[in-house]
């Protein structure tokens, strides 16, 4: 079968979107880590810029391994995004116009050097950025070591970036704007930080320059972006005609909310669909509450009652109407306004997005490290409510499935995934509910220390918890009293 390539695009259906270019693309942002969420996400709207901005093509740049790049650069940068859900399409994306393994170090470094690159994106994982556990550069990781005392190639992305921008300092070139697009907290200014600690160590002129300079806006990316697989690879081959060794699948919905940082970051993304604002925290805090505090709650919930994936969860009644209900009430009226983020139209968004079929997300997957995520995906509106001298009976039950998933599992022998799952073990040991759920607070384990003092809040997520180890879904889910129970 014919490998994808621009000269094959005239073969491939009609039906099929694809680059109306004849080639790859000229140049404007370096990225670093072009993995599957990169090309499903940020090049699609890239992809879509160039129809009207032809300026803005990506090279991709890979650290580690050279197997993705080489991919791309044998189908001249063309790949397929699938897009799955209740009706699948496939998009033909050609918006990398060059691509750079390990081996291609000089490459790199003459296009970080090039006043044309305006715009350098990363996605490369949390670890990528070699921070310390307080977030600042951790000067002791092995590839931070390397590259602070060698004048050999960098090897993380922190020293690549800052020898870009020495040389665009020492050309006497405006810089480049460095964007980092992992959803870690704050990223922007962890990003900035760590190039400012990394020039410190070498070259003080050169860190005051960043720090004055140089811009870095936070990102905030969302997208599900299953993994690759040969059923997919086939399935778009049927679809196109023509082989693809590295297509991406996704959902529909895609959101990338950028940082205003007072002039435009390169490429005119708002018009391709990003939203840039100045209250970026506000999206995250949005995120973290409605999509992410629900999706704990599926998997929790659903877990116990005997669902397997997040669709699963959402075609039981009972549970759908009890998220739903528990945004709505519990949720929502915690959350500050934020300008251009309708609360309800994104509730209603993230629900739709849980019952796509075509996306199977594993709760088992979901409901991992909880003592981590809890906090700030259930406790933080437990706690605004609170301030607020409201009782958020529908996030203290949710609380409590939480509670009553790692009591059972515990009980059963199962192992609980999780870094404190020793602790959990423990605190589990030997007890009932109601202690368990004591020594939990009494030890900051998923659950806040500072309710030690709020009786009601104990009694809501202890008679929860309590009645879904029993299987009282009645009690334990109160707003589905209601609800279908077929």
């Amino acid at each position: 079968m014919t490998r994808l390539a621009y000269a094959a695009l005239p073969g491939v259906p009609d039906r099929v979107q694809r680059p109306r270019r004849s080639g790859p693309p000229q140049l404007g942002i370096v990225h670093f880590g072009p993995g599957a969420f990169h090309r499903a996400h940020q090049a699609s709207y890239i992809d879509t810029l160039l129809d009207h901005d032809p300026r803005w093509g990506i090279a991709a740049v890979a650290l580690r391994s050279k197997s993705v790049v080489a991919a791309l650069a044998a189908q001249q940068g063309l790949y397929t995004i699938a897009v799955r859900d209740a009706v699948s399409v496939n998009r033909v994306v050609g918006a990398h116009g060059a691509w750079l393994g390990p081996d291609d170090a000089a490459a790199t470094a003459m296009l970080l050097a090039d006043p044309a690159i305006a715009l350098v994106t990363t996605t490369v994982t949390e670890k990528g950025y070699c921070l310390a556990a307080d977030g600042t550069l951790d000067k002791a990781h092995p590839d931070i070591v390397h590259d602070l005392s060698s004048i050999a190639p960098p090897r993380s992305v922190i020293g690549w970036v800052v020898a870009g921008l020495a040389a665009r300092r020492e050309g006497r070139l405006p810089p480049f704007v460095p964007m980092p697009c992992d959803n870690l907290a704050n990223n922007g200014a962890k990003l900035k930080a760590a190039l400012v600690a990394f020039a410190s160590a070498r070259d003080a002129d050169l860190a005051a320059w960043i720090a004055g300079e140089v811009r870095v806006p936070s990102t905030m990316v969302d997208s599900i972006t299953p993994a690759s697989d040969a059923a997919l690879a086939a399935d778009v081959a049927t679809a196109l005609g023509v082989a693809d060794t590295i297509p991406v699948q996704r959902e529909s919905f895609g959101q990338w909310v950028i940082e205003a940082i007072g002039a435009q970051v390169g490429p005119d993304l708002a018009s391709v669909g990003a939203i840039v604002t100045a209250d970026l925290a506000g999206y995250e805090r949005a995120k973290l509450c409605i999509l992410n505090g629900a999706h704990s709650t599926l998997a929790y919930a659903g877990l116990l009652r005997g669902h397997t994936s997040v669709a699963d969860a959402m075609a039981d009644r009972v549970l759908a109407h009890f998220v739903d209900s528990m945004i709505r009430t519990d949720i929502a009226p915690a959350l500050p306004a934020v300008a251009g983020l309708d609360l309800d139209i994104y509730r209603v968004a993230v629900l739709d997005r849980f019952r796509n079929p075509a996306i199977v997300h594993r709760l088992d997957q979901i409901a991992q490290d909880g003592t981590q995520k809890l906090p700030y995906r259930l406790c933080d509106t437990i706690d605004a409510n609170r301030r607020a001298g409201r009782m958020p009976t529908l996030v203290a039950a949710a609380a409590g499935c939480w509670v009553a998933f790692v009591f059972r599992r515990l009980r059963a022998g199962t192992p609980v995934i999780d870094p404190a799952a020793a602790a959990l073990a423990a605190a589990a040991s030997g007890t009932s509910i109601p202690a368990f759920v004591e020594r939990l607070i009494e030890a900051g384990l998923g659950l806040s220390r500072q309710w030690r003092d709020d009786a009601a809040l104990v009694t809501a997520i202890t008679a929860a918890a309590q009645a879904a180890v029993d299987g009282d879904w009645d009690t334990a889910l109160p707003a589905s009293a209601g609800a279908d129970k077929n």
